[in-house]
């Protein structure tokens, strides 16, 4: 009996072992080949978790086979050189020695003996360099070399690598690699180096090359992937559950094997193959790997704090507008966090979702909220109570958490997002909107009840202006959205920031006239 194939949630796709869309497929092949026949140096990035090693790999199986002329290729991957840190000593030898090593597993292993007799005689400041001239020397072929997670260098061993890099490519024909293809996640990153006096061109190399990007996959590569599961186990997906994949992913590679591989196999009822998988299977799914953290989203944590990504993201969850340079927003980018086309957006509806409850990790944590407190006898979810027991929490203990918070222009909404995720969480789900430009952040609750789901809208705005215009443009925001999700019940929240104002003048509660919805009013 063959092995059953599966979605690939870690390491390198093999087609053999995983579901998988052809790499190379999701590339201009041809032009790749063009490059390397035309001695190039160039970039190919992408965001984590894309396949960028899995096109590599793809790659040099092709140049070793010829299909670019008569090339010997080698691929390396630089990470380990990571934990050398400024030690560029070390650092060398790490990414000698594991060029080496895949020389002697995919090569001809002459690579070991010419690093060593170079580091020796050069020293590490030119070992790289001179190794790969005496390398490139005697192949018998013009060589390839394919260096994986250069972006995880640090500091000056980065810049010492590239540096040698380019010396060898300005000294050609002298011996040096025929073409390099450098591939890492934050290009732009690779620009701070400017001030040092070291100026790299596409954020690499002052040469005359191109940066490629490995973009998500498409709808249709979406669906293909979960076809192929369907074909070789014979479970369905509904459409509205091939749908929802695409929907909450957009494609990310990782997040669409995460959300395939838990709703089809870690979810018990997901492995019963006879059993079609629904969208709200793929809902749940969502939700478990969202709220394991997996590995991910490692990193998103430490992402959020950066100044730069700030500047990019906090207007985006207060739905204020664009403050970032064009730099910052080129660096998330890169990150994968928000689109590439214009309206600046989150990537995808898990991203959005994980965003702040990474900013509000703490708060989910210390939030003494237990769901039984808002949940009536007929097992309903009692919204009002849960919006009065906030405005008398925001009311007592808002000064301390906002303090607490990174991204403190949207502090009053991440603390109201943490207060019904807390309570939600435990039986519903949350489901976010936010955007640049929105003046609003809206909040879809979904609790089951029985066999169907009961939703309610919360629309959060802070109060800009007088309140009568804040709650007219705010009822009608709130309607319309009411009207998207088939809501039951909407909740219009104000944040008035004013210190001139009292706490009585700005908590209230009051049902809106002449909206044609039941929608409440809650200032805050």
């Amino acid at each position: 009996m063959a092995p059953v194939r599966f979605f690939n949630t870690e390491g390198p796709v093999r087609a053999e072992k995983h579901y998988s869309v052809p790499p190379l497929a999701r590339l201009d092949l041809e032009y790749l080949l063009t490059l390397s026949r035309r001695e190039k140096y160039f970039v190919l990035h992408a965001p984590r978790q894309t396949g960028k090693t899995t096109a590599l790999l793809a790659l040099r199986e092709v140049l070793d086979d010829g299909a670019a002329g008569d090339l010997y290729c080698v691929y390396a991957n630089l990470e380990e050189a990571q934990a050398a840190r400024e030690d560029f000593g070390l650092a060398a030898q790490i990414i000698l020695s594991q060029i080496a090593s895949q020389d002697h597993l995919f090569g001809d292993g002459t690579f070991r003996a010419i690093w060593k007799d170079a580091l020796a005689e050069v020293g590490p400041g030119r070992a790289i360099g001179e190794a790969l001239t005496r390398w490139s020397a005697a192949a018998p072929k013009p060589l390839v070399l394919l260096l994986d997670e250069v972006d995880a260098l640090v500091g000056d061993t980065l810049l010492s690598v590239l540096r040698q890099l380019r010396e060898g490519y300005d000294g050609r024909p002298k011996p040096f690699p025929h073409s390099v293809v450098l591939c890492g996640r934050y290009v732009s990153d690779y620009r701070r180096h400017r001030e040092q006096g070291v100026v790299f061109e596409d954020g690499l190399l002052d040469l005359p090359s191109v940066s490629l990007r490995l973009g998500n996959f498409t709808e249709a590569e979406t669906h293909a992937l979960l076809a192929q599961h369907t074909e070789e186990t014979g479970q369905a997906f509904r459409p509205g559950a091939v749908d929802t994949v695409w929907e909450q992913t957009r494609g990310q590679p990782s997040l669409v094997n995460a959300v395939a591989y838990e709703a089809c196999f870690e979810n018990r009822a997901g492995r019963d193959r006879g059993r079609t998988i629904t969208a709200d299977d793929i809902l749940e799914a969502r939700e478990e790997i969202v709220g394991r953290r997996e590995i991910r989203f490692d990193g998103l944590g430490d992402a959020l704090r950066e100044e730069r990504v700030r500047r990019v993201v906090e207007p985006l969850l207060t739905g204020g507008d664009r403050g970032a340079s064009e730099q910052d927003l080129e660096y998330v980018r890169d990150l994968g966090l928000i689109t590439r086309e214009d309206p600046t957006r989150i990537a995808n509806p898990i991203y959005r979702e994980a965003v702040p409850r990474e900013l509000t990790l703490i708060a989910q944590w210390e939030l003494d909220l237990r769901t039984p407190w808002y949940v009536d006898e007929d097992g309903g979810l009692e919204v009002p109570k849960l919006l009065s027991r906030f405005q008398e929490f925001f009311r007592e203990h808002s000064e301390h958490w906002m303090g607490r918070f990174d991204y403190r222009e949207a502090g009053a909404q991440l603390l109201l997002q943490a207060y019904c995720h807390r309570v939600v969480n435990g039986g519903g789900r949350v489901d976010r909107e936010y955007g640049l430009g929105r003046r609003r952040t809206d909040l879809l609750l979904s609790w089951p009840q029985g066999d169907e789901w009961s939703r309610f809208v919360i629309e959060c705005k802070v109060l800009d202006g007088s309140r009568e215009a804040t709650e007219r443009q705010g009822l009608e925001q709130t309607a319309a959205y009411m009207d998207r999700c088939d809501a039951e019940a909407g909740h219009l929240v104000i944040f008035d920031r004013s210190e001139e104002r009292s706490w009585e003048e700005k908590i209230y509660r009051k049902p809106a006239e002449g909206a044609g919805r039941p929608i409440t009013i809650w200032g805050v």
